[in-house]
């Protein structure tokens, strides 16, 4: 009973307006000097759009929402546990942070869907493995992109 209740005011499809079947997921803007962090970031939002928001990707003209951001912030060395050898003051586990803003616009109305600015995620990692920590908080972001979109409506 409370499934057709939900299908019946819309919560199918993420709670996405009726009219919105089909996304662009930009490329993010690159405000730090990490490359490769637009390309994974995508990578990841990607599918995770479209499966978890029932929607069809398709060219940027032909969309009925874009997403799209920007990477504001990128923090890959904040220590979080040290060596337990005291001769040694090295950080054993590190963090990293990341920030983006971010926005999916229903090109239809030009009304924006869902908005954040300074959107942080976390990925902790062991010494020299920084490319694990930026998977863990890529994954934080799309995550929290994802649900944020979702409680919007």
């Amino acid at each position: 009973m409370l499934l057709q209740s939900a299908c019946l005011y819309g919560f199918v499809g993420g709670g996405l307006p009726d009219h919105i079947d089909t996304v662009a997921v930009l490329p993010f803007d690159n405000d730090t000097p990490v490359s490769v962090i637009p390309r994974e970031l995508l990578d990841a939002l990607r599918p995770d759009i479209e499966s978890r928001l029932g929607l069809r990707s398709v060219a940027e003209a032909r969309a009925h929402a874009i997403v799209r951001g920007r990477i504001v912030r990128y923090d890959p060395d904040i220590p979080v546990a040290y060596s337990a050898d005291p001769n040694q003051q090295v950080a054993a586990r590190r963090r990293l942070e990341i920030a983006v803003d971010v926005e999916i616009l229903d090109q239809t109305t030009g009304k924006a869907l869902f908005t954040r600015r300074g959107l942080v995620a976390q990925g902790d990692y062991d010494e020299r493995q920084e490319a694990d920590g930026r998977r863990r908080a890529i994954e934080k972001l799309v995550r929290d992109i994802i649900e944020g979109a979702q409680s919007q409506w």
